[in-house]
């Protein structure tokens, strides 16, 4: 499966969408609890856990020939294949889900050659979903416990000609953002947690996603194919492609629109 076909990726997404309702169950019914700090900073939950035990197996019996790269799988981690791959973070935005704010997600995405295809995001708080294939549209539903609802497809809206709304992160709003953001014409910031982030640009809520600070490649995979998918755009500092694969698997800064990269308003080095 590493030639990317859209049709035989959306094939796939009922079956993703059964396994990320069964891990929002998982971690539904999980208590908070206290947080263990892992090597590198960040928290995990009991919550976390579960919902990788559920995904895990899920697409290991949904595509087998697929490997997996979680978040979650410190030690078990592969190195990074050539072709297609699973990435996920089993719950995005443990600190919101810590603070008892439902803003925390499941990201779940295949990347081909080096490009995120598909992604599926689920707010288990909220009982929403969205998808996306690259080139095949992007749609959002409403789910409880095991039933979706119907999907409804979703679309960036027109860059406005006034004001721009930028979400921003609500943990992570680092100098180097603040300083791209006050170069831009008059915008509106949201705070938001999580990959709900480029779900809000996919579905034409807001119109721009910037994050110069690095983050992991299981953080965005999934925004990026859903928005993509939607007619939006990701790009880094310098305009170019965002590099999935690397090494240590992290994306160094990146601009989420919703449509295309205005190359005006592409971060200089110096922000």
């Amino acid at each position: 499966m590493s030639t990317f076909d859209p049709a035989t990726y959306a094939s796939l997404m009922d079956g993703l969408t059964d396994i990320t309702m069964s891990a929002a169950g998982a971690i539904l019914q999980t208590q908070q609890g206290s947080a263990r700090v892992k090597a590198d900073g960040s928290p995990v939950t009991a919550a976390d856990e579960a919902a990788e035990a559920v995904i895990r197996d899920g697409l290991t019996r949904l595509a087998p020939a697929l490997p997996i790269i979680s978040e979650e799988a410190e030690h078990d981690r592969p190195v990074v294949p050539h072709g297609a791959y699973f990435l996920v973070d089993p719950l995005d935005g443990t600190k919101e889900f810590i603070a008892g704010r439902d803003e925390y997600t499941i990201n779940i995405a295949i990347v081909a050659d080096g490009v995120p295809v598909l992604g599926i995001i689920a707010a288990p708080a909220q009982g929403l979903i969205w998808r996306g294939v690259a080139g095949a549209g992007a749609d959002r539903l409403n789910f409880s416990g095991q039933k979706a609802g119907t999907a409804q497809p979703i679309t960036t809206r027109a860059r406005p000609s006034a004001e721009l709304v930028v979400v921003v992160s609500r943990s992570h709003l680092d100098t180097r953002t603040q300083a791209f953001l006050a170069t831009l014409p008059p915008t509106r910031t949201l705070g938001c947690g999580s990959s709900v982030k480029f779900c809000r640009l996919a579905e034409g809520a807001a119109d721009l996603y910037p994050r110069l600070a690095p983050t992991h490649d299981w953080d965005i995979a999934a925004g990026h194919a859903i928005l993509v998918a939607a007619g939006g755009s990701v790009v880094g500092v310098d305009g170019k492609a965002v590099v999935y694969g690397t090494p240590d698997l992290l994306i160094p800064a990146f601009v989420a629109w919703g449509g295309l990269a205005p190359a005006e308003d592409a971060p200089k080095a110096g922000y």
